[in-house]
């Protein structure tokens, strides 16, 4: 009998020549479970999407109820449906006024190309500024405004009219211009290694696209809802951006994603052409009434409550000679190694000892640290003491 992996490596897409081939039969809380049933601890949760855990109770029930009463109905942005209107509604109830109109997508990556093409319709300009090291998603759009050199020349020509400047250097803003529809930034630079922004920097950022006109996206596709200790990490800096990206944790395990932006923003997309932007299955209604019951639990178990405590605990406790830094916020964070070799041998002897961790697109020296929110003080002190023993067995 041919085994799953196999079917795997035969008919399943691969992204790369080396994967890790780990088969889950199932997942709860903090843990993912294989078929021999070994238990494993998820210090990624599935690159920041499980952040209240795997298969949260209230996220299954809300998913079932809603099975109950109907999938798909037809194209986004037609039909009157509940779940998006409701989701939408609480999203309105947590953001700043000017955020109230939401745009539903599938995914971070398809919720960057809505942006793009809103800022340029908008403001009737093309000229975008990126920055280095940026990432964005895979999509030609969002390839487009990723920061990497590498993982775009293979797919050139991209989008012209794109410039990318420093992240945190001051100077690099002049390059911001009236010509310039928007300025796309991450919160937190993710797939960089983790890298935070100075908040006087993202101030003066504000202040640059508001002189010149520029819309400001903030791309929180991995920072949104609650990992960095705030609902959304622009609250960090004390501003609010024009268009705000979402994904990943929003859907409690389910994929969406979705734009928002103010109602006079967001209303060019029904002019000029009609139909500026559609899409078929975002804000799938199973999605959406899966995403309120996450948020629900986030604000109503006060999941934000304690998280700069657990990043402190994390920074405290990983201490050793091969470890140069570790450096984030919230259960963002990232532990700077010297070598793509000590990454990899680490990675793997962390989970031969029941530890899921991983690593950057665009720092393979560092390793992620990404839980779910409600890891425990008891469960980062097993993480951490399989790390240190995993860094101390790497020759």
């Amino acid at each position: 009998m041919i085994s799953h992996k196999q079917l795997f490596l035969q008919n399943t897409a691969q992204t790369s020549s080396f994967p890790r081939l780990l088969e889950i039969e199932r997942a709860e809380g903090l843990y993912l479970y294989d078929i021999e049933g070994k238990a494993y601890l998820d210090l990624v949760s599935g690159f920041a999407v499980s952040s209240i855990g795997h298969r949260h109770p209230k996220v299954i029930e809300a998913i079932k109820n809603q099975l109950d009463k109907y999938l798909h109905l037809t194209v986004y942005g037609e039909f009157v449906q509940a779940p998006q209107v409701l989701l939408a509604q609480k999203l309105g109830s947590v953001l700043p006024p000017t955020l109230s109109s939401v745009y539903y997508t599938n995914s971070g990556a398809e919720a960057c190309e809505g942006a793009l093409k809103l800022a340029k319709k908008y403001t009737n300009r093309s000229h975008i500024i990126a920055f280095k090291n940026s990432y964005h998603g895979s999509t030609h759009g969002a390839l487009s405004v990723m920061g990497n050199e590498y993982y775009k020349q293979a797919y050139r020509p991209l989008l012209p009219d794109i410039e990318f400047i420093k992240f945190n250097a001051f100077a690099d803003l002049e390059r911001i211009t009236t010509q310039t529809a928007c300025v796309i930034i991450e919160a937190i630079q993710g797939e960089a290694g983790v890298q935070v922004p100075d908040v006087l920097y993202m101030q003066a950022l504000r202040t640059r696209c508001n002189q010149t006109g520029t819309l400001l996206i903030f791309d929180e596709i991995q920072t949104g809802f609650g990992r960095t200790g705030k609902l959304f990490a622009f609250e960090h800096y004390n501003i609010t951006p024009d268009i705000l990206l979402l994904a990943k944790a929003m859907g409690g395990g389910m994929p969406i994603g979705a734009f928002i932006a103010s109602k006079t923003i967001m209303d060019v997309l029904k002019e000029n052409p009609i139909l500026g932007h559609i899409t078929t299955f975002g804000g799938h209604p199973v999605s959406c009434a899966a995403a309120l019951a996450s948020l629900n639990v986030i604000l109503d178990d006060n999941l934000m409550e304690g998280i700069s405590e657990k990043e402190n605990l994390f920074k405290t406790l990983l201490v050793h000679p091969k470890i140069k830094e570790i450096r984030g916020k919230g259960l963002m964070l990232a532990i700077q190694l010297d070598t793509f070799f000590n990454v990899e041998n680490i990675s793997k002897q962390c989970i031969e000892n029941g530890l899921i961790i991983d690593w950057f697109l665009h720092c393979d020296t560092a390793l992620r640290i990404a839980p779910p929110l409600t890891i425990t003080t008891t469960e980062i002190k097993k993480a951490c003491e399989i790390i240190l023993q995993a860094t101390e067995n790497v020759n």
